[in-house]
């Protein structure tokens, strides 16, 4: 059964000057260590920030709260497995909210062109 579903774009260039204006405390206030390390391999690390970031706020629609509401992005960290899908890796309060709500799948589509960064993240319940 769905719990919920989040939706987000990002607006990549928007990011970038973020990213110019506030560098490096923005990114770890926002990404995870690794997060940081796969994104800056990347020529335009904004379009793979701006995934990231989608990926983050749609996970917070999809469980029907908003930032400041007791999860931290840091708490939400996007990970790619072995054939490089992208996948949620949960930890503190975000991971509490899932068990509390008892999801049992989480599930995470990223998309990004050189404009825009998009994601989407589906709850199942158990």
């Amino acid at each position: 059964m769905i719990y919920g579903v989040g939706i987000d774009l990002v607006e990549n260039d928007r990011l970038a000057k973020i990213i110019s204006k506030w560098g490096d405390k923005f990114l770890q206030r926002v990404f995870c260590d690794s997060e940081i390390k796969y994104c800056g391999k990347h020529t335009q690390s904004s379009i793979n920030y701006g995934a990231r970031f989608a990926a983050k706020e749609s996970f917070l629609k999809a469980l029907g709260i908003g930032l400041g509401m007791g999860v931290k992005f840091k708490e939400i960290e996007v990970v790619n497995d072995k054939n490089g899908k992208p996948d949620l890796l949960l930890r503190g309060e975000a991971k509490k909210q899932i068990e509390k709500k008892r999801i049992a799948e989480v599930h995470l589509s990223l998309t990004h062109t050189k404009n825009y960064a998009s994601a989407i993240v589906l709850l199942e319940k158990k």
